[in-house]
């Protein structure tokens, strides 16, 4: 195990501010509270705003499982339409997806026939659902075809990446939003406002994680695909939820990994990772991830005077939180139904695009979990760059 502190700590994000908590609520008040009314009252100010303009439409790019659930959360949106697809099968998949949403033949796009969309006037941005290499180079295709980008987490396989994605889409005048789902959830905004508040007093640990199984063959456990194991995919949400919560960039880790499956699954990544990390106000977290995992997707946040516990916390749907605050119990639960994370996160994107406004999750926030990443990994003694 080693201890790392970054020569260059990033700066601090200012997200949010708990200098003005508002006043005690009771048990039955806390309970009575609409999820739904707060999420909108604290969704940025382009999620409020839409008015009659024509949905933003997007382009598809891979066609797995996650652009899947992407394209049904936009057939249930008003504000974001799937209008092309981009696939390495255009006779089966793209054939497929074209009959469910009405893209045209001449929509459908192969990775090598990509940049012709930059004369498709029917899309307005595209949506990465690519393995995590591939996420650079489409950003920068699209971008310079001048198509606003809405590109899956982890943002990049790199630091320098994200940099490559940064500068590109700024250059190129259109919108960079990393997919950080939870963000738009109105469980979590809920949760996050009532951290925020102080309702739990001074934010002293954070512990949480993400654990399950992926089974031998899939790209995920491809080192050149993946780009790291587990904290890349999964252990990413507890390492941003507490970036988000916090508005601070953590400076001090350690971190250890540990692959005892002998098969010959995890031959180019390890299996499971546990890290700490410190923040420049105190404030300290401990966090694990795995690959070869039967486990929970949990976040627990301690206060000076309150405490909550998040479980499932990551979930597409069934999130629930518990807890006390001001000497009460309290138990919230979400009724959303998967997949209306992505169809907030969807909405979300098409209003900052409409209006042109700085998305919730833009592309210095994929960038500096990128960097917590690579010094977490760098304190495990196994660099991925």
């Amino acid at each position: 195990m080693h201890t790392i502190t970054p020569k260059n700590p990033i700066q601090r994000l200012e997200i949010g501010s708990a200098s003005n908590p508002t006043g005690s609520m009771n048990r039955r008040q806390f309970a009575g509270l609409s999820a739904s009314a707060l999420a909108w009252s604290c969704l940025p100010a382009c999620a409020q705003t839409f008015g009659s303009a024509q949905p933003v439409t997007f382009a598809a790019i891979g066609l797995g499982s996650i652009s899947d659930i992407f394209m049904r959360a936009c057939a249930n949106s008003q504000k974001a339409k799937v209008t092309a697809l981009v696939t390495g099968h255009p006779d089966t998949k793209g054939a497929k997806y074209s009959a469910m949403y009405g893209v045209p033949k001449t929509s459908i796009y192969t990775y090598e026939t990509f940049d012709r969309i930059l004369d498709n006037k029917s899309v307005d941005a595209v949506y990465i659902g690519l393995p995590n290499s591939m996420h650079c180079e489409y950003t920068l295709r699209a971008a310079k075809a001048g198509k606003h980008v809405l590109c899956e987490k982890p943002m990049a396989n790199s630091g320098a990446e994200c940099h490559q994605m940064i500068d590109a889409c700024s250059q190129a005048n259109v919108k960079l939003m990393i997919g950080y789902r939870v963000h738009y959830d109105p469980t979590w905004i809920q949760i996050v406002e009532t951290i925020r508040s102080g309702k739990i007093g001074q934010i002293q640990s954070f512990h949480g994680g993400y654990f399950g199984q992926q089974p031998a063959g899939v790209w995920r456990l491809n080192k050149k695909l993946g780009g790291g194991g587990a904290l890349v995919d999964v252990g990413i949400y507890p390492l941003n939820a507490i970036r988000h919560i916090t508005g601070e960039e953590p400076q001090d880790f350690t971190a250890v990994i540990s692959t005892r499956d002998r098969s010959g699954r995890f031959a180019e990544m390890e299996q499971s990772m546990e890290w700490t990390m410190k923040f420049p106000s105190g404030i300290i977290a401990s966090c694990g991830c795995s690959y070869g995992q039967r486990g929970p997707s949990t976040l627990s946040i301690n206060g000076e005077t309150g405490y909550l516990v998040v479980e499932p916390a990551f979930n597409y749907e069934g999130l629930r939180w518990h807890g006390e605050i001001d000497g009460q119990q309290v138990e919230q639960s979400s009724s959303g139904k998967h997949p209306f994370q992505f169809t907030f996160e969807a909405d979300h994107f098409a209003d900052c695009v409409r209006n042109n406004k700085e998305p919730e999750s833009p592309g210095e926030e994929g960038l500096k979990d990128m960097l917590a990443i690579e010094a977490i990994y760098e304190a495990a003694g196994a660099p991925i760059a």
